[in-house]
Protein backbone atom coordinates (compact mmCIF):
# COMPACT_ATOMS: atom_id res chain seq x y z
CA UNK A 1 0.00 0.00 0.00
CA UNK A 2 1.48 3.17 -0.73
CA UNK A 3 0.82 6.73 0.98
CA UNK A 4 1.40 10.22 0.40
CA UNK A 5 3.79 12.38 3.02
CA UNK A 6 2.84 15.65 3.11
CA UNK A 7 5.39 17.77 4.83
CA UNK A 8 3.66 20.66 7.06
CA UNK A 9 5.84 23.58 8.00
CA UNK A 10 4.19 25.92 10.40
CA UNK A 11 4.91 28.80 12.86
CA UNK A 12 5.88 26.94 15.87
CA UNK A 13 6.25 23.68 14.67
CA UNK A 14 7.55 21.37 12.15
CA UNK A 15 4.74 18.56 10.86
CA UNK A 16 5.17 14.86 8.41
CA UNK A 17 1.85 13.31 8.14
CA UNK A 18 1.57 10.15 6.02
CA UNK A 19 -1.99 10.11 4.59
CA UNK A 20 -3.70 6.98 2.99
CA UNK A 21 -6.12 6.83 -0.22
CA UNK A 22 -9.53 7.60 2.17
CA UNK A 23 -7.20 10.79 3.16
CA UNK A 24 -7.00 9.29 6.67
CA UNK A 25 -3.36 9.38 8.66
CA UNK A 26 -1.19 7.04 8.85
CA UNK A 27 1.38 8.64 10.76
CA UNK A 28 2.44 11.59 12.29
CA UNK A 29 5.67 13.07 13.25
CA UNK A 30 6.09 16.45 15.08
CA UNK A 31 9.16 18.56 16.33
CA UNK A 32 8.88 22.14 17.88
CA UNK A 33 11.70 25.07 16.87
CA UNK A 34 12.84 28.45 18.54
CA UNK A 35 11.04 31.38 18.28
CA UNK A 36 13.20 34.48 18.08
CA UNK A 37 12.78 37.91 18.93
CA UNK A 38 15.57 40.24 19.01
CA UNK A 39 13.72 43.19 19.67
CA UNK A 40 10.02 44.38 20.44
CA UNK A 41 7.85 44.05 17.17
CA UNK A 42 10.68 41.59 15.55
CA UNK A 43 9.93 37.64 15.02
CA UNK A 44 12.62 35.43 13.57
CA UNK A 45 13.39 31.57 12.90
CA UNK A 46 16.82 30.07 12.17
CA UNK A 47 16.13 28.50 8.83
CA UNK A 48 18.58 25.98 9.57
CA UNK A 49 16.21 24.45 12.09
CA UNK A 50 13.58 24.44 10.39
CA UNK A 51 15.25 22.45 7.74
CA UNK A 52 16.68 20.10 10.61
CA UNK A 53 12.99 19.66 12.23
CA UNK A 54 11.58 19.26 9.04
CA UNK A 55 14.03 16.72 7.63
CA UNK A 56 13.63 15.13 11.01
CA UNK A 57 9.75 14.26 11.19
CA UNK A 58 10.35 13.37 7.41
CA UNK A 59 12.45 10.26 8.29
CA UNK A 60 10.38 9.84 11.73
CA UNK A 61 7.32 9.72 9.84
CA UNK A 62 8.51 6.65 7.71
CA UNK A 63 9.67 5.01 11.08
CA UNK A 64 6.78 5.48 12.45
CA UNK A 65 4.15 4.45 9.36
CA UNK A 66 6.82 1.26 9.30
CA UNK A 67 7.32 2.23 6.01
CA UNK A 68 10.01 2.20 2.81
CA UNK A 69 10.54 5.43 1.14
CA UNK A 70 9.69 3.46 -1.77
CA UNK A 71 6.19 3.67 -0.37
CA UNK A 72 5.58 7.08 -0.75
CA UNK A 73 3.76 7.58 -4.04
CA UNK A 74 4.73 11.73 -3.64
CA UNK A 75 5.66 14.58 -1.45
CA UNK A 76 3.32 17.47 -1.27
CA UNK A 77 5.04 20.96 1.09
CA UNK A 78 2.93 23.23 3.18
CA UNK A 79 3.98 26.35 4.58
CA UNK A 80 3.65 29.63 6.73
CA UNK A 81 3.17 31.80 3.93
CA UNK A 82 4.75 35.25 4.25
CA UNK A 83 7.86 33.84 6.05
CA UNK A 84 11.50 35.16 4.00
CA UNK A 85 14.56 33.38 3.84
CA UNK A 86 17.32 34.72 1.90
CA UNK A 87 20.26 32.11 1.31
CA UNK A 88 23.52 31.62 -0.72
CA UNK A 89 22.92 29.67 -3.81
CA UNK A 90 26.56 28.32 -3.77
CA UNK A 91 26.05 26.78 -0.23
CA UNK A 92 22.65 27.12 0.82
CA UNK A 93 23.51 28.81 3.50
CA UNK A 94 21.13 31.41 4.83
CA UNK A 95 22.48 34.83 5.60
CA UNK A 96 20.49 36.17 7.91
CA UNK A 97 17.56 34.32 10.21
CA UNK A 98 14.05 34.28 8.51
CA UNK A 99 11.82 37.40 8.98
CA UNK A 100 8.91 35.54 10.48
CA UNK A 101 4.99 36.28 9.13
CA UNK A 102 4.48 38.50 12.44
CA UNK A 103 6.98 40.46 12.18
CA UNK A 104 6.17 44.30 12.68
CA UNK A 105 9.83 46.06 11.35
CA UNK A 106 9.02 47.12 8.38
CA UNK A 107 5.61 48.79 9.32
CA UNK A 108 7.05 52.37 8.50
CA UNK A 109 8.38 51.10 5.19
CA UNK A 110 4.43 50.43 4.29
CA UNK A 111 3.66 53.72 5.86
CA UNK A 112 5.94 55.45 3.46
CA UNK A 113 5.05 53.38 0.52
CA UNK A 114 1.12 54.74 1.39
CA UNK A 115 2.03 57.85 1.86
CA UNK A 116 3.50 58.22 -1.34
CA UNK A 117 0.44 56.56 -3.02
CA UNK A 118 1.37 53.27 -3.73
CA UNK A 119 -1.67 51.26 -1.78
CA UNK A 120 -4.03 51.42 -5.05
CA UNK A 121 -0.85 50.03 -7.51
CA UNK A 122 0.01 47.21 -4.94
CA UNK A 123 -4.49 46.67 -4.21
CA UNK A 124 -4.96 46.30 -8.12
CA UNK A 125 -2.00 44.01 -8.81
CA UNK A 126 -1.60 41.95 -5.79
CA UNK A 127 -4.96 42.21 -4.12
CA UNK A 128 -3.29 42.77 -0.65
CA UNK A 129 -2.86 45.84 1.75
CA UNK A 130 0.54 47.63 2.24
CA UNK A 131 1.34 45.74 5.61
CA UNK A 132 4.12 44.78 7.11
CA UNK A 133 2.97 41.04 6.91
CA UNK A 134 4.04 40.37 3.83
CA UNK A 135 7.28 39.41 1.94
CA UNK A 136 8.09 42.04 0.20
CA UNK A 137 9.14 44.55 2.40
CA UNK A 138 10.68 42.07 4.28
CA UNK A 139 13.13 40.69 1.48
CA UNK A 140 13.46 44.82 1.09
CA UNK A 141 14.88 45.27 5.03
CA UNK A 142 16.78 41.87 4.47
CA UNK A 143 18.60 43.27 1.07
CA UNK A 144 18.98 47.20 2.61
CA UNK A 145 20.87 45.49 6.17
CA UNK A 146 22.66 42.74 5.54
CA UNK A 147 25.94 43.65 4.52
CA UNK A 148 26.38 42.44 0.54
CA UNK A 149 23.05 41.19 -0.19
CA UNK A 150 21.63 43.75 -2.49
CA UNK A 151 24.71 43.61 -4.62
CA UNK A 152 25.25 39.70 -4.03
CA UNK A 153 21.42 39.60 -5.22
CA UNK A 154 21.96 41.31 -8.31
CA UNK A 155 24.76 39.35 -9.41
CA UNK A 156 22.18 36.74 -9.04
CA UNK A 157 24.10 34.78 -5.86
CA UNK A 158 21.17 34.74 -3.40
CA UNK A 159 18.06 33.19 -3.57
CA UNK A 160 14.88 34.60 -1.70
CA UNK A 161 12.16 32.01 -1.43
CA UNK A 162 9.13 31.78 1.22
CA UNK A 163 9.61 28.51 3.44
CA UNK A 164 7.95 26.31 0.40
CA UNK A 165 10.77 27.36 -1.72
CA UNK A 166 13.63 26.93 1.63
CA UNK A 167 12.09 23.09 2.04
CA UNK A 168 12.19 21.99 -1.71
CA UNK A 169 15.81 23.89 -2.11
CA UNK A 170 17.35 21.53 0.26
CA UNK A 171 15.21 18.07 -0.39
CA UNK A 172 16.09 18.46 -4.36
CA UNK A 173 19.51 19.75 -3.81
CA UNK A 174 18.97 23.28 -5.38
CA UNK A 175 15.43 23.74 -7.38
CA UNK A 176 14.57 27.21 -6.68
CA UNK A 177 10.39 27.10 -7.61
CA UNK A 178 7.81 28.23 -5.80
CA UNK A 179 3.65 28.17 -6.48
CA UNK A 180 1.33 31.06 -7.13
CA UNK A 181 -0.62 30.69 -3.78
CA UNK A 182 2.86 31.41 -1.73
CA UNK A 183 3.93 34.44 -4.65
CA UNK A 184 0.95 35.80 -4.03
CA UNK A 185 1.41 36.64 -1.01
CA UNK A 186 4.68 38.73 -1.55
CA UNK A 187 3.60 42.23 -2.72
CA UNK A 188 5.80 41.51 -5.96
CA UNK A 189 3.00 39.25 -7.83
CA UNK A 190 0.39 40.20 -10.07
CA UNK A 191 -1.92 38.07 -9.33
CA UNK A 192 -4.24 38.91 -12.71
CA UNK A 193 -1.06 38.33 -14.96
CA UNK A 194 0.25 35.55 -12.72
CA UNK A 195 3.84 36.66 -13.20
CA UNK A 196 6.28 38.65 -10.94
CA UNK A 197 5.78 42.24 -11.97
CA UNK A 198 8.55 44.49 -12.77
CA UNK A 199 6.76 47.80 -11.32
CA UNK A 200 6.13 46.26 -8.23
CA UNK A 201 9.72 44.88 -8.13
CA UNK A 202 11.17 48.38 -8.84
CA UNK A 203 8.63 49.89 -6.26
CA UNK A 204 10.62 47.67 -3.47
CA UNK A 205 14.06 47.42 -5.14
CA UNK A 206 14.15 43.67 -5.55
CA UNK A 207 16.06 42.66 -8.36
CA UNK A 208 14.81 39.86 -10.06
CA UNK A 209 17.34 37.72 -10.09
CA UNK A 210 16.73 36.49 -6.45
CA UNK A 211 13.64 35.39 -7.23
CA UNK A 212 12.13 31.94 -7.84
CA UNK A 213 10.68 30.17 -10.78
CA UNK A 214 6.71 29.94 -10.11
CA UNK A 215 5.39 26.94 -10.95
CA UNK A 216 1.90 25.26 -10.72
CA UNK A 217 0.36 24.50 -6.78
CA UNK A 218 -0.10 20.86 -8.13
CA UNK A 219 2.09 18.97 -10.37
CA UNK A 220 5.40 17.52 -10.40
CA UNK A 221 8.18 20.18 -9.91
CA UNK A 222 11.28 18.29 -8.64
CA UNK A 223 12.62 15.33 -6.76
CA UNK A 224 13.29 14.78 -3.23
CA UNK A 225 15.91 12.77 -2.14
CA UNK A 226 13.94 11.04 0.30
CA UNK A 227 16.13 7.66 2.79
CA UNK A 228 18.16 6.80 -0.62
CA UNK A 229 15.07 6.60 -2.58
CA UNK A 230 14.29 9.37 -5.05
CA UNK A 231 10.00 10.91 -4.66
CA UNK A 232 8.20 13.33 -6.79
CA UNK A 233 7.62 16.91 -5.36
CA UNK A 234 4.46 17.37 -6.57
CA UNK A 235 2.18 19.52 -4.27
CA UNK A 236 2.71 23.09 -2.63
CA UNK A 237 0.68 25.42 -1.47
CA UNK A 238 0.63 27.96 1.40
CA UNK A 239 -1.13 26.63 4.53
CA UNK A 240 -4.01 28.20 4.25
CA UNK A 241 -4.88 27.77 0.68
CA UNK A 242 -3.71 24.01 1.67
CA UNK A 243 -6.51 24.02 4.25
CA UNK A 244 -9.11 25.26 1.70
CA UNK A 245 -8.26 22.38 -0.46
CA UNK A 246 -8.16 19.66 2.13
CA UNK A 247 -11.82 21.05 3.60
CA UNK A 248 -12.65 20.23 -0.11
CA UNK A 249 -14.12 23.99 -0.78
CA UNK A 250 -13.43 23.40 -4.32
CA UNK A 251 -16.39 25.64 -5.54
CA UNK A 252 -17.15 29.15 -5.19
CA UNK A 253 -19.02 30.00 -2.17
CA UNK A 254 -17.40 27.40 0.27
CA UNK A 255 -15.23 28.38 2.99
CA UNK A 256 -13.18 27.95 5.58
CA UNK A 257 -11.58 29.03 8.58
CA UNK A 258 -7.88 27.27 10.51
CA UNK A 259 -7.16 27.90 13.87
CA UNK A 260 -3.49 27.70 14.43
CA UNK A 261 -1.33 30.29 15.04
CA UNK A 262 -3.24 32.70 13.93
CA UNK A 263 -6.60 32.61 12.28
CA UNK A 264 -7.42 32.68 8.79
CA UNK A 265 -11.10 32.61 7.06
CA UNK A 266 -11.14 31.55 3.15
CA UNK A 267 -13.42 31.93 0.90
CA UNK A 268 -13.51 30.16 -2.75
CA UNK A 269 -14.62 32.86 -5.43
CA UNK A 270 -13.89 30.74 -8.50
CA UNK A 271 -11.95 32.29 -11.36
CA UNK A 272 -12.78 35.63 -9.94
CA UNK A 273 -10.35 37.59 -7.81
CA UNK A 274 -12.73 39.65 -5.54
CA UNK A 275 -11.47 43.02 -5.01
CA UNK A 276 -12.62 43.57 -0.78
CA UNK A 277 -14.20 46.72 -0.02
CA UNK A 278 -13.50 46.03 3.49
CA UNK A 279 -10.33 45.42 4.13
CA UNK A 280 -9.68 41.48 3.00
CA UNK A 281 -7.33 39.87 0.35
CA UNK A 282 -7.40 38.83 -2.58
CA UNK A 283 -5.45 36.11 -3.46
CA UNK A 284 -4.74 32.91 -5.85
CA UNK A 285 -6.12 29.65 -4.02
CA UNK A 286 -3.93 27.42 -6.18
CA UNK A 287 -3.25 26.66 -9.83
CA UNK A 288 -3.86 23.77 -11.54
CA UNK A 289 -2.61 23.32 -15.10
CA UNK A 290 -3.26 26.45 -16.82
CA UNK A 291 -6.44 27.28 -14.42
CA UNK A 292 -6.21 29.81 -11.00
CA UNK A 293 -8.63 29.52 -8.83
CA UNK A 294 -9.12 32.27 -5.99
CA UNK A 295 -10.13 33.26 -2.55
CA UNK A 296 -11.03 36.03 -0.78
CA UNK A 297 -9.01 35.90 3.05
CA UNK A 298 -8.99 37.50 6.43
CA UNK A 299 -5.95 37.09 8.51
CA UNK A 300 -6.16 36.96 12.19
CA UNK A 301 -2.20 37.43 13.38
CA UNK A 302 -3.13 35.80 17.17
CA UNK A 303 -5.12 32.94 17.92
CA UNK A 304 -3.67 29.80 19.15
CA UNK A 305 -0.63 31.93 20.38
CA UNK A 306 -2.56 33.69 22.42
CA UNK A 307 -2.98 30.42 24.15
CA UNK A 308 1.04 29.54 24.31
CA UNK A 309 1.29 33.50 25.89
CA UNK A 310 -0.94 32.25 28.54
CA UNK A 311 1.22 29.13 28.90
CA UNK A 312 4.85 30.46 28.44
CA UNK A 313 4.11 33.79 29.39
CA UNK A 314 1.87 33.89 32.48
CA UNK A 315 2.62 30.43 33.15
CA UNK A 316 -1.37 30.31 34.13
CA UNK A 317 -1.62 26.95 32.46
CA UNK A 318 1.29 24.08 31.71
CA UNK A 319 -0.40 22.95 28.37
CA UNK A 320 -1.85 24.46 26.10
CA UNK A 321 -4.68 21.49 26.72
CA UNK A 322 -5.32 22.77 29.59
CA UNK A 323 -6.87 25.97 28.81
CA UNK A 324 -10.37 24.57 27.61
CA UNK A 325 -11.27 23.39 31.17
CA UNK A 326 -9.41 26.20 33.26
CA UNK A 327 -12.01 28.61 30.91
CA UNK A 328 -14.94 26.42 31.69
CA UNK A 329 -14.62 26.80 35.26
CA UNK A 330 -16.31 29.96 35.57
CA UNK A 331 -19.80 30.49 34.02
CA UNK A 332 -18.42 33.50 31.39
CA UNK A 333 -15.95 35.92 30.32
CA UNK A 334 -16.59 37.78 33.88
CA UNK A 335 -16.58 41.24 31.77
CA UNK A 336 -12.95 40.94 30.82
CA UNK A 337 -12.04 41.36 27.35
CA UNK A 338 -8.55 40.35 25.79
CA UNK A 339 -7.15 42.00 22.66
CA UNK A 340 -4.28 39.57 21.55
CA UNK A 341 -2.94 42.55 19.51
CA UNK A 342 0.81 41.49 20.26
CA UNK A 343 1.83 41.60 16.78
CA UNK A 344 -0.85 44.73 15.75
CA UNK A 345 -4.69 43.59 14.46
CA UNK A 346 -5.15 42.04 10.89
CA UNK A 347 -8.41 42.04 8.73
CA UNK A 348 -10.50 43.91 8.85
CA UNK A 349 -8.10 46.69 10.88
CA UNK A 350 -4.72 46.23 9.65
CA UNK A 351 -3.61 48.37 12.45
CA UNK A 352 0.83 47.48 12.77
CA UNK A 353 0.47 49.81 15.98
CA UNK A 354 -2.27 47.97 18.10
CA UNK A 355 -0.92 46.26 20.50
CA UNK A 356 -2.38 43.60 23.16
CA UNK A 357 -4.63 44.76 26.14
CA UNK A 358 -6.91 43.30 28.80
CA UNK A 359 -9.98 45.22 29.75
CA UNK A 360 -12.78 45.24 32.38
CA UNK A 361 -10.66 43.60 35.47
CA UNK A 362 -11.84 43.93 38.87
CA UNK A 363 -10.62 42.06 42.08
CA UNK A 364 -13.14 39.03 41.50
CA UNK A 365 -11.34 38.38 37.59
CA UNK A 366 -9.87 35.09 37.88
CA UNK A 367 -7.16 32.93 35.83
CA UNK A 368 -10.07 31.26 34.45
CA UNK A 369 -11.72 34.53 33.49
CA UNK A 370 -8.14 35.32 31.45
CA UNK A 371 -8.73 31.49 30.00
CA UNK A 372 -11.83 32.57 28.49
CA UNK A 373 -11.21 35.89 27.34
CA UNK A 374 -8.73 34.22 25.58
CA UNK A 375 -10.61 31.79 23.72
CA UNK A 376 -13.79 34.51 23.06
CA UNK A 377 -10.34 36.51 21.22
CA UNK A 378 -10.02 34.23 18.99
CA UNK A 379 -13.65 33.93 18.18
CA UNK A 380 -14.72 37.53 18.04
CA UNK A 381 -11.86 38.25 15.92
CA UNK A 382 -12.89 35.18 13.08
CA UNK A 383 -16.64 36.63 13.22
CA UNK A 384 -15.66 40.18 12.38
CA UNK A 385 -13.60 38.95 9.35
CA UNK A 386 -16.81 36.73 8.69
CA UNK A 387 -18.78 39.37 8.76
CA UNK A 388 -16.86 41.70 6.41
CA UNK A 389 -16.38 38.61 3.62
CA UNK A 390 -20.30 38.30 3.41
CA UNK A 391 -20.81 42.25 3.27
CA UNK A 392 -17.70 41.88 0.15
CA UNK A 393 -19.09 38.26 -1.33
CA UNK A 394 -22.74 39.59 -0.76
CA UNK A 395 -23.40 35.92 0.35
CA UNK A 396 -24.78 34.67 3.67
CA UNK A 397 -22.64 31.39 4.48
CA UNK A 398 -24.84 28.70 5.76
CA UNK A 399 -22.12 26.71 7.74
CA UNK A 400 -18.43 27.65 8.68
CA UNK A 401 -16.29 24.75 8.05
CA UNK A 402 -12.92 24.85 10.29
CA UNK A 403 -9.74 23.18 11.01
CA UNK A 404 -6.72 23.28 12.81
CA UNK A 405 -5.48 22.05 16.49
CA UNK A 406 -7.48 24.62 18.53
CA UNK A 407 -10.97 23.45 16.93
CA UNK A 408 -10.21 19.81 19.14
CA UNK A 409 -11.36 23.02 21.82
CA UNK A 410 -14.89 22.14 22.04
CA UNK A 411 -15.83 25.24 24.22
CA UNK A 412 -14.20 27.47 21.92
CA UNK A 413 -16.10 26.06 19.05
CA UNK A 414 -19.40 26.30 20.32
CA UNK A 415 -18.53 29.94 21.22
CA UNK A 416 -17.84 30.36 17.41
CA UNK A 417 -20.96 28.66 16.59
CA UNK A 418 -23.22 30.82 19.07
CA UNK A 419 -21.23 34.18 17.86
CA UNK A 420 -22.05 33.76 14.20
CA UNK A 421 -25.27 32.15 14.47
CA UNK A 422 -24.58 29.41 12.22
CA UNK A 423 -23.40 25.84 12.61
CA UNK A 424 -19.44 25.33 12.92
CA UNK A 425 -18.77 22.08 11.49
CA UNK A 426 -15.35 20.38 12.39
CA UNK A 427 -14.36 16.94 10.03
CA UNK A 428 -13.13 13.86 11.10
CA UNK A 429 -9.76 14.52 9.65
CA UNK A 430 -8.47 17.96 11.68
CA UNK A 431 -5.24 18.40 9.77
CA UNK A 432 -6.92 19.52 6.35
CA UNK A 433 -3.53 21.80 6.01
CA UNK A 434 -1.47 19.12 5.98
CA UNK A 435 -4.20 16.79 4.03
CA UNK A 436 -4.92 19.81 1.30
CA UNK A 437 -0.72 19.47 0.37
CA UNK A 438 -1.18 15.49 -0.24
CA UNK A 439 -4.17 15.78 -2.10
CA UNK A 440 -2.53 18.64 -4.83
CA UNK A 441 0.50 15.95 -4.60
CA UNK A 442 -1.83 13.44 -5.05
CA UNK A 443 -3.93 14.38 -7.63
CA UNK A 444 -0.60 15.46 -9.98
CA UNK A 445 0.54 11.53 -9.61
CA UNK A 446 -3.11 10.17 -10.26
CA UNK A 447 -2.50 8.79 -6.60
CA UNK A 448 -6.13 10.23 -6.54
CA UNK A 449 -8.47 10.22 -9.84
CA UNK A 450 -10.19 13.90 -9.62
CA UNK A 451 -11.74 16.29 -7.40
CA UNK A 452 -14.70 13.33 -6.91
CA UNK A 453 -12.27 11.48 -4.98
CA UNK A 454 -11.07 14.50 -2.59
CA UNK A 455 -14.53 15.76 -2.05
CA UNK A 456 -16.06 11.79 -1.23
CA UNK A 457 -13.28 11.84 1.38
CA UNK A 458 -14.42 14.79 3.53
CA UNK A 459 -16.84 13.52 6.84
CA UNK A 460 -18.23 15.80 9.47
CA UNK A 461 -16.42 14.92 12.85
CA UNK A 462 -18.84 17.06 14.83
CA UNK A 463 -20.96 19.66 14.02
CA UNK A 464 -22.22 22.50 16.59
CA UNK A 465 -24.90 24.54 16.36
CA UNK A 466 -25.64 27.57 17.70
CA UNK A 467 -27.24 28.07 21.07
CA UNK A 468 -26.82 31.90 22.50
CA UNK A 469 -29.51 34.38 22.10
CA UNK A 470 -29.09 36.52 19.29
CA UNK A 471 -29.57 39.76 21.14
CA UNK A 472 -26.89 38.18 24.00
CA UNK A 473 -24.46 37.90 21.24
CA UNK A 474 -24.94 40.87 20.33
CA UNK A 475 -24.12 42.73 23.12
CA UNK A 476 -21.15 40.89 23.76
CA UNK A 477 -20.02 41.54 20.52
CA UNK A 478 -20.40 45.33 21.22
CA UNK A 479 -18.40 45.22 24.18
CA UNK A 480 -15.80 43.64 21.76
CA UNK A 481 -15.63 46.03 19.59
CA UNK A 482 -15.08 48.85 22.31
CA UNK A 483 -12.01 46.77 23.62
CA UNK A 484 -10.55 46.74 20.17
CA UNK A 485 -11.21 50.31 20.00
CA UNK A 486 -9.20 51.08 23.13
CA UNK A 487 -6.18 49.08 21.75
CA UNK A 488 -5.60 50.69 18.12
CA UNK A 489 -2.95 53.07 17.82
CA UNK A 490 -0.79 52.27 21.04
CA UNK A 491 2.37 51.87 19.77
Amino acid sequence: MSFVLALDQGTTSSRAILFDHAGLIHAVAQREFAQLFPQPGWVEHDPMEIWASQSGVMAEVLARGAIAPTDVAAIGITNQRETTVLWERATGRPVANAIVWQDRRTAPLCDALRASGHQATFARKTGLVLDAYFSGTKLKWLLDNVPDARSRAQRGELAFGTVDSWLIWNLSGGTHVTDPSNASRTLLFDIHRGEWDDELLALLDVPREVLPDVVASSGVCAQAALAGATVPIAGIAGDQQAALFGQACLEPGLAKNTYGTGCFLLLNTGRQAVASKNNLLATVAWRRGATTDYALEGSVFIAGAVVQWLRDGLKIIRSAAEVEALAASVPDNGGVYLVPAFAGLGAPHWDAYARGAIFGLTRGATGGHLARAALEAIAFQSAEVLHAMETDAGLTLSELRVDGGATMNNLLMQFQADLLGVPVVRPRVAETTALGAAYLAGLAVGYWRDDRDVTANWQVGRRFEPAMAPDHAAQLKANWDKAVARAKGWD
